[in-house]
């Protein structure tokens, strides 16, 4: 199979080499006392206009242009960005200093664009994921200061303004549309775009944080993985994000870095309706799952065998991991009927359901596979229309704070409630979580809302997923990062 991988790679580089010819911005004729400019290849082109609320917000903060308050560090606690520190003043108002920094377009950062730049987003349409169940307001308190407040307590209000989806942008940004270009903070500022497939960044001197050793970032946005993986093979580019699974192989050693992130495939199992109403059943197909099978088959090691809901890139969740509490006693599955869903926008998804298909008939169950893009099934999964739903989730990337995903995804209430598990004991344990301020202690009552979710067989972790960045052999400093927000930064250069 490699050996076939590499002959298809090289047959089909010079088809796709035009996709990449270079052209004068990223030449080295370049002055080297200046940097040069780093060529990189992006699998999701803008689908948003560059709006920072959706989508687009994580592919604005991966290109460092824009920066929210606080950031996340390694261990998943909030660090300074733009904000350099702040406190709590009660249990709903927070007072957060600024640093000295500019936007792109010459005017300070003030706490008076601050106050406005979060009021615009919490009156965007729809509101961001950072938001979802939030009221906050923001206010200007003296000239280095922000006061921020939301309706009810909020704890993790520091992660929370970690979110790309809440970047500060300067008020020349809000007009009929939100517009970053030239109005953000990072070390590298928009000044072109060409539709869908490329965008040109010239370094922002003025960055508060230092210079950036890199000249600019000339961006091809490429969704085909062997396009991206081929074009870094040959030399065309310096850095190609998400490379598929399938195409590691055609690349050297010392070229695919594969980093553990905090995205997690899980199947979930449909709480409310249907064959895994039953406990027992869903019992039975936890059971069913050889989860090292499909780290090693369909993702060729490139994952960790699921774990929990966070997986190992969450650095601190292992050594506080309890084991699942109340679960049932399995029950026989007699060819039961089951629908299985997922979707085709991940490749390896698809892969992933036919062995759980195969693992679910062999454990007793009957089983129907459906599979569509993801934004004709989203609809359905939500409103409990299939027994079974396998799916991808970054579990920090909206917020950074572990207590969200489980709020939102396995409370009565959730919004994201794949499963539709409404459990008085999950949530008990939810809510107690939430109330927790404490990084560590918050950590802890996580762990333990996961202990009671894992419990009632809602959700079977299956994979913790590595994504393989391709990068040339010529760059340093590359960011990274197991939460997919980060990719070039002041240090990144070639």
């Amino acid at each position: 199979m490699r050996n076939l991988r590499l002959l298809l790679a090289v047959l089909l580089a010079p088809v796709l080499t035009g996709c990449f010819a270079s052209g004068g911005s990223g030449d080295s004729s370049d002055d080297a006392n200046d940097g040069s400019r780093l060529r990189v290849a992006l699998a999701f082109p803008p689908a948003e206009n560059l709006s920072p609320y959706g989508a687009d917000a994580t592919l604005l903060s991966r290109l460092g242009v824009t920066e929210g308050l606080t950031s996340l560090d390694a261990n998943g606690a909030a660090a300074p960005a733009l904000a350099a520190s702040w406190r709590r003043e009660n249990d709903r108002t927070w007072l957060f200093g600024l640093r000295e920094a500019t936007f792109q377009d010459g005017s300070d950062v003030t706490p008076s664009a601050v106050a406005a730049a979060l009021t615009h987003a919490t009156e965007a349409e729809p509101a961001p994921a950072a938001l979802s169940g939030v009221t906050l307001t923001a206010k200007a308190e003296g000239s280095t200061t922000v006061r921020i407040t939301t309706a009810d307590p909020d704890p993790a209000l520091p992660l929370r303004l970690s979110s790309p989806s809440l970047a500060v942008l300067s008020s020349k940004a809000y007009g009929d549309r939100v517009d970053p270009v030239g109005h953000a903070t990072g070390p590298f500022e928009i000044t072109e775009v060409t539709g869908s497939t490329a965008a040109t960044l010239d370094r922002y001197d003025d960055y508060w944080g230092g210079r950036a050793q890199a000249s600019g970032v000339d961006v091809k946005f490429v969704a085909d993985g062997t396009a991206r993986a081929n074009a870094l093979r040959t030399g065309q580019v310096d850095i190609a994000e998400a490379i598929p699974v399938a195409q590691a192989a055609t690349l050297d050693e010392d070229t695919g870095k594969a980093t553990a992130t905090t995205r997690t495939t899980s199947l979930q199992l449909n709480t409310e309706s249907g064959a895994f109403k039953d406990a027992g059943l869903r019992a039975a197909a936890r059971q069913a799952v050889d989860a090292s099978a499909l780290s090693k088959g369909v993702y060729e090691g490139y994952a960790d065998p699921g774990a929990g809901i966070y997986g190992p890139a969450v650095t601190w969740a292992e050594g506080k991991r309890t084991e699942p509490t109340g679960r049932a006693k399995a029950a026989d599955p007699d060819g039961t009927t089951i629908t299985l869903a997922t979707y085709d926008n991940r490749p390896e998804l698809p892969e992933v359901a036919q062995v759980l298909k195969q693992q679910l008939e062999k454990a007793g169950f009957k089983v129907e596979l459906e599979v569509r893009e993801y934004s004709r099934l989203e609809s359905d999964a939500l409103a409990g229309r299939f027994d079974a739903f396998v799916g991808a989730r970054n579990s920090l990337l909206d917020t950074g704070d572990p207590v969200s995903v489980l709020a939102g995804d396995y409370s009565c209430e959730g919004s994201y409630n794949l499963a539709l598990l409404c459990d008085k004991d999950v949530d008990r344990a939810v809510a107690k979580a939430e109330g927790v301020a404490d990084t560590d202690k918050r950590q802890d009552a996580a762990m333990a809302a996961e202990a009671q979710i894992l419990g009632t067989d809602a959700v079977v972790p299956l994979v913790h997923q590595r994504i393989i960045t391709g990068v040339g052999t010529s760059v340093s400093g590359l960011l990274l990062d197991p939460y997919e927000r980060t990719l070039v930064g002041t240090g990144t250069r070639r």
